[in-house]
């Protein structure tokens, strides 16, 4: 015959896992949180330069670069219009244009630099006819780097015309696209 219940006796040891089961169905879908704090502005880059030459340049025995003595905009001082030369604090991809007179019977031989390195010719050859040439690019640029123009030596009479009274030569860039943007 069979006695009583005895008392309960302390745990055992615990046995290993098991498999694991079937993914259960979803859930109820919960109640909505409360609002976080709000984010970081989005930080906008800018650079943008516009300038122009009002005098006349003719070549020399070594390269010149082109000093400009107008200023249209120059967002933050980027462009140095002591040098000529506009140096990059935003890294990223720019967009750059230049716009020069030629002068009759003399050619126009004219480079579009970044650092010390030719990008692209603005060139016009000898003719009765003065006209308005013009060059444009995108460039990738880091910090540090410059962007300038460079009248071409002497080898040639080589010319950009201008007088004192109206904007012949223009020079312009601005940031399209900051390289932390991603």
């Amino acid at each position: 015959e069979k006695g009583d219940t005895g008392e309960r006796g302390p745990y055992g040891k615990m046995g290993k896992s098991g498999q694991s089961g079937p993914r259960g169905p979803h859930g109820v879908k919960g109640n909505k949180g409360s609002i976080g704090a709000p984010g970081e502005p989005c930080k906008s880059y800018y650079a943008a330069f516009s300038v122009g030459r009002k005098k006349a340049l003719h070549s020399n025995d070594y390269y010149q670069t082109m000093i400009f003595d107008t200023e249209f905009v120059n967002l933050y001082g980027h462009f140095n219009m002591f040098t000529g030369k506009f140096f990059c604090y935003v890294p990223g991809i720019y967009f750059f244009s230049l716009n020069a007179h030629t002068w009759n019977q003399k050619e126009t031989y004219l480079h579009l630099m970044k650092n010390e390195q030719e990008m692209a010719i603005l060139y016009a050859q000898p003719s009765d006819r003065s006209i308005m040439q013009s060059q444009s690019l995108m460039l990738e640029l880091e910090t540090d780097d410059q962007v300038w123009i460079r009248l071409f030596k002497g080898e040639r009479e080589n010319a950009v015309f201008s007088d004192d009274f109206d904007t012949y030569i223009t020079f312009s860039g601005y940031l399209i696209k900051a390289k932390s943007e991603g």
